[in-house]
């Protein structure tokens, strides 16, 4: 039992209008966050949202705030991606990833994380954003821990060359899932998956060609990033 029911204090629930104005205001500030960056208008923002200005602040005091929200936001749903489609490669129950699904689980996870804008979450992590924040250290580490899954089974059954490493892919997906700079691009959503698959297409082994550098591995991103 929570303390504060404990000692006879309700905890008030948030409405649920209010919590489908939350994630309204999220989805929205992804979107413009992905087009304009980290400063994009707080007041287009909440015209894409389709609420007042007043409820945005009211849930988003500072712009910090919802750049902070938005990135955990994300971390969350593409964490929770790489654990659906880890779940699915392992649905018989004996905890195995099964070889062809697991080539299956990472195309799918890969594209699924692109949807969720995950490129645009690297600009946003400059600057004063608090990258010690432990739901964004839990959510990174959940995310981590399923993709090098995915990939180590791929890797074991021969499926995906092994002179790359999860860092390699987290990259990769990053950089093709970001609209081009300088440009509006039309339907650009259906390049960046036809572009993500050509890169899983070339994941597969054997590889058709050597690959200068070493393996980047989530610890190599995260000291360069987070």
């Amino acid at each position: 039992m929570d303390l504060s029911e404990a000692a006879g204090e309700r905890v008030p629930r948030p409405r649920a209008d209010a919590v489908r104005n939350r994630e309204r205001i999220l989805l929205a500030a992804r979107e413009m966050f992905v087009e304009f960056g980290a400063h994009a208008p707080l007041d287009e923002i909440a015209r894409r949202a389709g609420i007042g200005n007043a409820t945005l602040y009211r849930h988003f005091p500072e712009r910090a705030d919802l750049v902070h929200r938005v990135v955990l936001f994300v971390m969350d749903r593409v964490a929770a991606h790489a654990e659906d489609a880890l779940a699915a490669a392992t649905a018989d129950g004996d905890g195995v990833i099964d070889a062809f699904d697991a080539f299956d689980a990472l195309c799918h996870f890969t594209h699924a994380a692109a949807d969720e804008r995950i490129g645009a979450l690297c600009p946003m992590l400059a600057g004063d954003f608090d990258r010690e924040n432990p739901e964004l250290l839990a959510a990174r580490d959940a995310l981590g821990e399923a993709v090098e899954k995915l990939l180590a089974a791929g890797q074991r059954a021969g499926l995906v060359r092994t002179d790359i490493a999860a860092g390699d892919l987290m990259i990769a997906l990053s950089q093709l899932s970001r609209p081009l700079p300088g440009i509006v691009c039309l339907d650009a959503d259906s390049f960046a998956h036809r572009h993500l698959q050509l890169f899983l297409d070339g994941l597969r082994a054997p590889g058709r060609s050597g690959l200068p550098g070493s393996p980047a591995t989530l610890e190599d991103l995260r000291q360069k990033t987070m």
